[in-house]
């Protein structure tokens, strides 16, 4: 655990104290892991709905792409297969290693072949090379979780986690900026090649550090053995840890109401009158500057005050963000309510994307892994999703704004007194798996 500046410390050498961690070996290849993990959204997201409206396609058909996303939901299907099957030949490289080739491989091959895909021939062409680039880039990020859980140690869990989202922050608007660019001057075939390349940062991490010193292979078995035991194990083994169910409950309903509202701002600030540019200055400009801050304070607060308070901090956090929205539905049109909303929120979100992740990142098993984590991060997201889906219009339409931004908040209130009532029943400890064992030195 990161030792606490003094408070009598020179300023530059509290500052360096804090930002020492970051330049370690393996948070740096954290962000390199980030970087290849999101530039797959950004070719099957905006990239592709920008292209297809260019192309003349409908709205509906073009909206419906979106359904590429749903691959990721589904990734606990096959992630047992990376943690228990190992690849021949290149498998010499070691389990991480040579999946992680793999996999990135795959996604090259996937998105070049989206690239190569031509929408006036066909949608359905188009909607399966979509469907395949969300199949490997799903496969790729249960790889990438996998090696920067293994490779980071419990005291670096935080700061890994941190230095991950940068890198999904940039590969994800990198690579599509890169594509509107080539696309415009080039097309859109040469886009899609071009940031096939983004693949690599990852793939290079992985030649470069090694397998994961901390990668626990599963017991050794045969044949259908095997395949059971890669299926099985990865749940037998949680749920036989004290206070698992608590635990996966906590996973499911920590982040509804966040969920929720972040997915209804844009309708808000659409109905309040904001403009395109005032969107684009306050949502995009400063939502993205204090998402960065916040993921640099996430990974100082884990430092510092360890994982429960961080965690706890976290929660509270991203309830009161919820709050700030009911603030502005009732102020009006306000350019500096909105600076102020999304601000906070993005801040907010920047710390619970790091201290949340971590805290999910040290509940797995070295020895299931890929498997674990795969399961924990589908759980996180799929109840908000779809509460959203399918009633968050309905609510606003019969509560208004502001009753439904407080509905968000005091839907955030059971994660925050389940992640207390753990902490006080030490069930927080008590169902750590061993990727976090002594990731909270500090109460």
């Amino acid at each position: 655990m990161t030792t606490i500046p003094d408070a009598d410390a020179p300023r530059a050498a509290r500052l360096t104290d804090l930002v020492a961690p970051y330049f370690e070996r393996a948070p740096i290849a954290s962000f390199l892991l980030g970087v290849s993990s999101g530039f797959p959204f950004a070719m099957i997201g905006a990239t592709l709905t920008t292209r297809l409206a260019q192309a003349g396609i409908d709205k509906k058909e073009v909206t419906a792409f979106t359904l590429a996303f749903l691959v990721y939901n589904l990734k606990p299907l096959w992630a047992w297969i990376v943690d228990g099957v190992r690849l021949p030949l290149i498998g010499r490289l070691g389990q991480r290693v040579s999946w992680l080739l793999l996999a990135g491989a795959l996604v090259m091959a996937a998105v070049v072949n989206l690239g190569l895909a031509d929408p006036g021939a066909g949608l359905m062409a188009m909607a399966v090379a979509a469907i395949l680039v969300g199949l490997a880039g799903a496969t790729f990020d249960i790889v990438i979780d996998a090696y920067r859980i293994e490779l980071l140690e419990p005291r670096q869990l935080g700061t890994g986690s941190g230095m991950s989202q940068y890198g999904w922050r940039i590969g994800s608007a990198g690579a599509g900026a890169l594509a509107l660019y080539i696309a415009a001057r080039h097309g859109w075939t040469p886009a899609y090649i071009a940031c096939a390349g983004f693949a690599l940062p990852a793939m290079l991490a992985g030649l470069v550090f090694g397998e994961p010193q901390r990668h626990r292979p599963p017991a050794e078995q045969r044949g259908m053995a095997q395949i059971i035991a890669s299926i099985v194990g990865p749940l037998t083994e949680f749920f036989r840890r004290s206070g698992a169910l608590l635990v996966l409950l906590f996973i499911l309903v920590h982040k509804i109401g966040d969920t929720v509202a972040n997915l209804t701002f844009r309708l808000l600030f659409n109905d309040l009158g904001f403009t395109n540019d005032e969107i684009a200055t306050y949502d995009v400009g400063i939502g993205f500057i204090a998402y960065l801050v916040g993921i640099f304070l996430g990974g100082v607060l884990f430092a510092r005050l360890g994982l429960k308070r961080s965690v706890m901090i976290s929660l509270v956090l991203m309830a009161v963000s919820n709050f700030g929205f009911a603030l502005l539905a009732l102020a009006g049109h306000s350019n500096w309510g909105m600076a102020a909303a999304i601000g906070f929120e993005n801040l907010a979100s920047g710390i619970g994307g790091v201290t949340v992740v971590a805290y999910f990142a040290a509940l797995t098993d070295l020895r299931f892994t890929a498997s674990q984590y795969a399961l924990i991060s589908a759980a996180a997201s799929i109840v908000g999703r779809l509460v959203t889906g399918t009633t968050a219009g309905a609510m606003i339409k019969a509560l208004g704004y502001v009753d439904f931004y407080l509905l968000t908040t005091l839907l955030a209130l059971p994660g925050i007194l389940l992640f207390w009532a753990m902490m006080r029943a030490g069930l927080i400890d008590a169902a750590m798996g061993s990727a976090g064992q002594a990731a909270d030195a500090k109460a």
